[in-house]
């Protein structure tokens, strides 16, 4: 897969494309995107997302999480759900295949809990098998997206184990519940659950790779980004009543998105301006993956 730079790309040579998946695939995966970088270096971060399937076609990197750890990108890499922004490294030029795995995909992959995951990265031929690695050769030898995209998606298919009909709904409810609101509390996904606290913590952790009140906030800020990154308001327009004060919501926006609300508007990086196109993208994918 090769993204060709036109004249006017030849500043940054940076580009991110979107492959928006089968409908049959949906409800499991967000858009497939290919990445490109012809730098020597490529240094930035990402924003707090849902756990991410991806193949270096090139380029060797690390990822360095919240916490201080430092973790070597495996070649078939299965990052997991992040719970804040994580700064990546990469030895250049660098190009990405890689598909947002959503929380009814994580089951269905059998990936376990998601919350043993969290901000962190693992081999997926060590966790899953051989047959990723086949997957990253053949898309390393085929040139053109349509047909590498239509590859990609056959495979993630046939990896699919069926999921419950309570795993469903569950999903259903809680990406309802973190999209719909603009503050989502906590009770209110109690409530059209049924579930109690306890359960439904054991629920999200499972699937979302947190407990209920972290994705209230996570998606709360994400939220507020993707406004800051593209209209020109105050903070209190944005936030509403959501946050208490304008530090707060300073805070909480550096946590999950690396940047401060500022920053977005004004210094973001090519790599974060492109990344929050995805809230742009033509087709129909998952509400919660065009904020994450």
């Amino acid at each position: 897969m090769r993204h060709r730079f036109s004249v006017a790309d030849a500043a940054n040579m940076v580009a991110l494309s979107y492959y928006v998946p089968p409908a049959d695939l949906a409800d499991f995966f967000g858009a497939m995107y290919l990445f490109t970088a012809d730098r020597p270096r490529v240094a930035d971060h990402t924003r707090a997302d849902f756990a991410q399937i991806r193949f270096m076609l090139t380029g060797e990197g690390s990822y360095h999480f919240g916490d201080g750890r430092v973790v070597e990108t495996p070649e078939c890499c299965l990052l997991g759900p992040t719970s804040m922004a994580t700064h990546f490294d990469v030895e250049g030029p660098m190009q990405v295949v890689g598909v947002t795995v959503l929380p009814l995909g994580w089951a269905a992959l059998r990936a376990g809990d998601a919350d043993s995951a969290a901000d962190d990265a693992f081999d997926l031929t060590v966790r899953f098998g051989p047959g990723w690695r086949d997957v990253l050769l053949q898309l390393r030898a085929v040139e053109d997206p349509t047909r590498a995209a239509d590859m990609f998606w056959t495979f993630l298919r046939s990896q699919l184990q069926p999921v419950s009909d309570s795993d469903r709904r569950f999903v259903a409810e809680t990406d309802r519940w973190l999209g719909d609101e603009q503050s989502p509390r906590v009770d209110a996904l109690q409530e059209a659950t049924g579930l109690s606290a306890r359960q439904l913590a054991r629920w999200c952790n499972r699937l979302y790779g947190a407990p209920p009140k972290y994705l209230a906030r996570k998606y709360r800020a994400l939220r507020c980004a993707q406004v800051l990154a593209r209209e020109t308001l105050d903070w209190s327009e944005v936030s509403g009543d959501a946050f208490y004060d304008q530090s707060h919501f300073i805070r909480e926006i550096k946590h999950f998105t690396g940047l401060t609300p500022t920053e977005l508007r004004e210094r973001a990086s090519i790599v974060i301006r492109l990344s929050m196109n995805r809230a742009e993208i033509a087709g129909d994918i998952a509400k919660l993956s065009r904020i994450s």
